[in-house]
This record gives structure tokens, C-alpha cells and sequence, in this order.
């Protein structure tokens, strides 16, 4: 027999509390785990499901794939709360939570992991062109995408970024990434000059002495991510760019990364400046350049002998002919 709906979901509020309290996961993470547990609620609800059940539970499976189109790797994000969730309830010594089917549910292929979609350097000059830096709003706008690109910060962790986040003397950046893992970056010369000309119009926003916040809205308050993504779409409708796939502030992100890699620079130095925890994360960003796959190309042997036959004239070519005769 299976726990109940109803005995399932009412600790949901308890289990959040208990994962930000004992095991300090970021604001992000419970806000994802919440998401995912309403939508399991939810599905419950409609489908008139009285007990969580293994049948249940691959029905969701069943849901996410057909109906959500949710990726493997977004499938399985969503059962690892669940079961997460349930480790908790048996902890709670709910009835039956030794019977939730969790621990059981396979995992779903998640095929292939292509690589991140980058904008180019060029489609990112023409984004960042199109800032205007003539007000405050500009300068500071101009200053968190620069972040993002050229630190390769999420933009959790730029709402993050206190006043004494920045060393501008020792120019370097203290980042608090997932699972509150902390990282120093460093703070290039461009980079450098993009904060101080935002820093020298910080103080004109309305309140902005009192938050600790680095990047202050309109109200004085911290910045919010809503706002930053919201503005980011408005930019990039603006900018007009025409790309196979949806630009959002994680794709500055990517778009670091890819460049990094694109100039040659060591995976775990990459990773470290992501601050993944795995180097899994950091795979999909790996990838030979297009010049470097040009220069292996004409290594081969059988390129170099046709290459030198070129040059040292040994081919004659001609159009072959008809030489039969008409009659």
C-alpha cells in the first residue's frame, strides 16, 4: 500500500525549511525543488491519483516526456527531489513512506549532450553596443551582463554580489556559487573600468545607502532576477539578432565558456572559473576549434601528397570527350 496523497504533500513546507536550514542550499535550489513538487502535486490532482504508487509515479514519467517534453536530464532532476522528498517523509515515519517507489524509478537516457549555444563575438558586440550608457540604469545594466559574460556568472549569483564582493584594489571578484561554494575571480582591465563607471553613478539610485545589495532597482531595493532577465529579453529584441536559439542571460554564460575554450585555455581551468563542482558540467563546453580542425585536416598524408602534387604541377586536368564518331 502507498502513502496517500494527501499524507504525501502536507510536509512539503517542512521539507523545504529543513533543506535551507540543515543543508544551506541556496534560495534557487528551493524555489526548483518547490516548482517540482507542485507539478507532481498537480499531475496527482488531475489524474485523480489516491495513493503515490510506482504505476504513479511512471505515469509522471509518462507526462513529462509526451505531454511536457521535458529532456532526460530535466526528467530525472524532478524524480531526484521527489526522491528526496520521500527520504524525508520516512524520516517524518509517515505511514507507508517505506513503500514510495522513488529509490526504484530508472533513470531516462539523456542522450547526447551537445554543446551550449554561444552567441559570437560579434552578435555580443552588437548586444552590448545597443546598451544605452548615457544613463544610470544603462551603466548599471551594461555592468551585470558584462559580469556574466566576462566571469561567466549565473545570474543567481550576480543578484548575490554585495558592495564587498569587489576588491577593486586587488581586482577580484568573491563569488558565492551552488552549494555555497566560494570562488575569486579576477577583474580584468575592461572589466574594471565597466564596474567603476557604474560604481561612480550607484549612489544616484534612490536608497541605494542602505542595501549592502551591488547591483540597487529603481525602489533601492537588491536587484532581482526577474528584473535582470526581463531587461535581457528587452535587449535582445532590441538588438534584433537572428539565432537558432533562445538567447537569455545564461547564454553569456555559455558563451565565456565556449570562447575560453575556443582560445585553447585547460578544461579545469574552465571549470574552476565556473565553479562546477564536476567536471561533467564542464564537458559539454569542450569542443575543438573550427582553425585547430582546419590544421589537423592538412596533416593527413593524403592531403599533404595532393597538396604538393598541386604545386609541383603533376596533375593535368581535361574534360573528358565523346571521341565516338556520329554517323
Amino acid at each position: 500500500m502507498g502513502v496517500t496523497a494527501k499524507d504525501f504533500f502536507e510536509h512539503m513546507d517542512a521539507f523545504m525549511d529543513y533543506r535551507q536550514v540543515v543543508y544551506e542550499v541556496s534560495d534557487q535550489t528551493i524555489k526548483t525543488n518547490m516548482v517540482d513538487l507542485r507539478l507532481f502535486k498537480g499531475f496527482i490532482k488531475r489524474n485523480k491519483h489516491e495513493t503515490i504508487t510506482g504505476p504513479a509515479v511512471m505515469d509522471f514519467q509518462y507526462y513529462l516526456k509526451k505531454e511536457r517534453r521535458n529532456s532526460g536530464r530535466s526528467i530525472n532532476r524532478k524524480i531526484f527531489t521527489l526522491r528526496s522528498y520521500a527520504h524525508f517523509i520516512r524520516q517524518q515515519e509517515v505511514a507507508h513512506s517505506e513503500n514510495l517507489p522513488f529509490d526504484d524509478v530508472l533513470k531516462v537516457r539523456q542522450g547526447y549532450r551537445n554543446r551550449p549555444d554561444a552567441l559570437t563575438p560579434g552578435q555580443l558586440k552588437s548586444l552590448f553596443n545597443a546598451i544605452d550608457r548615457t544613463t544610470c540604469l544603462g551603466l548599471r545594466d551594461y555592468a551585470i551582463y558584462a559580469l556574466m559574460y566576462m566571469t561567466g556568472l549565473r545570474v543567481g549569483e550576480v543578484f548575490s554580489l554585495d558592495m564587498d564582493s569587489i576588491d577593486l584594489e586587488k581586482k577580484e571578484l568573491r563569488v558565492i556559487g551552488k552549494g555555497k561554494k566560494i570562488r575569486t575571480l579576477h577583474i580584468n582591465d575592461e572589466l574594471f573600468k565597466v564596474i567603476s563607471e557604474y560604481l561612480a553613478v550607484r549612489h544616484l539610485f534612490y536608497d541605494s545607502k542602505k542595501t549592502d545589495a551591488l547591483f540597487v532597482s529603481k525602489k533601492g531595493n537588491r536587484l532581482a532576477i526577474r528584473t535582470m532577465e526581463d531587461n535581457f529579453k528587452n535587449l535582445v529584441r532590441k538588438t534584433g539578432l537572428k539565432v537558432r536559439f533562445n538567447i537569455t542571460c545564461h547564454t553569456l554564460r555559455h558563451s565565456f565558456a565556449s570562447h575560453l575554450n575556443d582560445k585553447g585555455v585547460d578544461m579545469l581551468v574552465i571549470q574552476s572559473l565556473m565553479g562546477h563542482l564536476s567536471s561533467r558540467s564542464t564537458e559539454p563546453y569542450i569542443h575543438p576549434a573550427q582553425e585547430k580542425i582546419r590544421e589537423a585536416m592538412e596533416k593527413l598524408p593524403g592531403v599533404i601528397f595532393m597538396n604538393k602534387m598541386l604545386k609541383e604541377g603533376g596533375f593535368f586536368l581535361r574534360f573528358q570527350t565523346n571521341t565516338r564518331k556520329r554517323e
